[in-house]
């Protein structure tokens, strides 16, 4: 077996890479909860065969991070390309691969090979080749995200209709609106809506050429078109699409947001429809340049508000009816789902992993779902409800008009000590109370590195140690920001 640097590798220091990369990637914690005891049994050509002690941690692993254990797997390793899990019979690991014949008694799923990330719903045909793990390909899809799946309320209900007529439109070959631009704040289903139109209109009409991307990984396919000298080929590889899905538009920086002003103004000249979405409306990336920015303002904008009550119970309720059907012992009572939706107010993905908490303390402890389990077990969640969600954006504006600055001076280039110190304080301010990465604060500060993110937080960090009325400024942006 090959490692990623050519030489030879063993399966068992493979699988310690593997186990290093899980644990940098969820945390020791989660690693120490969900793969501690995950062992590798076999590596048969393209198939590494793990096993794990209990059927419920077989179901759940596969549920939530088969992608990411296969994802470290080919990190590693190029050439693995599918996961076998078993349930470890009375302790004892079951027999190879080639006796499997005569163990009836194992419990095993195998994991769909996945191809190189990032991929696509149709693959497009690339006028010039590219090496196996780079092929131009969209962003990889999730399965679990169809229209069936997708939970509607009065918050979202026009954007789900707005979707569904993308998808048929799309399988009929004609385009309504376009282009169409869905934003809400984290969790509130764009990406939902994205997906299900990719597998909708993929099913509906098998031979359409429908991509569905990610910003970052437009963004990796420019960068390496453009080092490889094959940028033409990149760009007539997008014109040919038939349905583009761009998700988290925020994300777009530097030339490849420029790019992809060209390629949409193309597009909607072809009558090709796009879909973009992004977590504020289209006026305020400011990383875009103005013309596509009113482009996408010119289409169709459809917001998806926060969720009400009555949303969010319909969603608990359709998640906890999921965990039911895969654990039929698990039983979520009334009482239970109403105090979930009461307290988890944050966005829908804290309202699914409330479920999935309660799923996983019910079935390693076998005590009953109630409400105070669910007190006990989603502390968490219910503290944030109380705590306003900051975005980047707000931070931008309250600097913006607390130090008179323009937006665009924060983030430009421009190296002035009037703009140079607002900058640094918005960057502190971002990565103090958001939950953004360095990187993803330094995308949205004008596209910078990590470095200087980290640089700006760290002198802000020594200015308010030095400087008392700075300080208190700065706590009063902070007032500011939470209010």
């Amino acid at each position: 077996m090959m490692g990623k640097d050519g030489q030879p590798l063993g399966s068992n220091e493979l699988f310690q890479r593997v186990r290093a990369r899980l644990k940098a990637a969820v945390g020791e914690d989660v690693f120490n909860s969900w793969f501690a005891r995950l062992e590798l049994e076999e590596i048969v050509d393209d198939l590494a065969h793990l096993s794990v002690p209990t059927r419920f941690l077989s179901s759940w692993v596969q549920s939530n991070y088969a992608e990411k254990i296969l994802e470290a797997f080919r990190a590693e390793s190029a050439g693995l390309a599918r996961l076998h899990f078993t349930v470890r019979v009375n302790g004892q690991a079951r027999p190879r691969l080639h006796q499997a014949e005569a163990a009836s008694e194992a419990i095993e799923t195998e994991v769909a090979a996945a191809p190189a990330t990032p991929r696509v719903v149709r693959e497009a045909a690339v006028s010039t080749p590219a090496p196996r793990g780079d092929a131009l390909s969209g962003s990889a899809l999730d399965p679990k995200m169809t229209f069936d799946s997708f939970v509607v309320g009065s918050a979202n209900e026009m954007a789900l209709q707005v979707a569904k007529q993308v998808a048929h439109a799309a399988a009929n070959n004609t385009v309504s609106f376009n282009p169409i631009y869905i934003h809400s704040s984290v969790g509130l289903g764009k990406s939902h809506l994205l997906n299900a139109i990719a597998w909708a209109a993929g099913a509906a009409e098998p031979g359409r050429n429908i991509v569905y991307l990610t910003a970052d990984h437009f963004m990796y396919h420019f960068i390496t078109a453009v080092q490889r000298q094959s940028a033409l080929g990149f760009k007539e590889w997008l014109r040919r699409v038939d349905l583009l899905l761009i998700d988290d538009m925020q994300f777009l920086q530097g030339k490849s947001a420029t790019e992809f002003g060209h390629t949409l103004g193309t597009l909607l000249t072809g009558a090709k429809q796009v879909v973009v979405a992004g977590d504020a409306p289209p006026r305020d990336l400011e990383m875009l340049d103005e013309r596509v920015r009113s482009r996408l303002s010119g289409g169709l904008v459809v917001p998806i508000n926060s969720f009400d009550l009555d949303l969010r119970r319909a969603i608990v309720t359709r998640r906890a009816e999921q965990a039911v059907s895969r654990f039929s012992d698990a039983h979520f009572a009334p009482a239970v789902l109403d105090y979930v939706a009461r307290v988890v107010v944050s966005h829908g993905r804290d309202l699914d992993g409330a479920v999935n908490r309660l799923l996983a303390a019910n079935q390693l402890t076998k005590e009953p779902i109630t409400v105070a389990l669910a007190e006990r077990t989603l502390a968490d969640l219910v503290r944030q409800r109380d705590a306003r969600r900051v975005r980047i954006e707000d931070i931008l504006r309250i600097v913006s008009r607390h130090y008179k600055v323009p937006r665009n001076d924060l983030l430009s280039s421009r190296r002035s000590r009037d703009v140079v110190r607002p900058r640094q304080i918005a960057m502190y301010l971002a990565k103090a109370l958001t939950s953004r990465s360095l990187p993803e604060i330094g995308r949205r500060f004008g596209g910078r590195d990590h470095t200087t993110v980290l640089h700006s937080v760290r002198k802000v960090e020594q200015m308010i140690k030095d400087d008392g009325e700075l300080a208190q400024e700065i706590e009063l942006l902070k007032r500011m920001l939470e209010e």
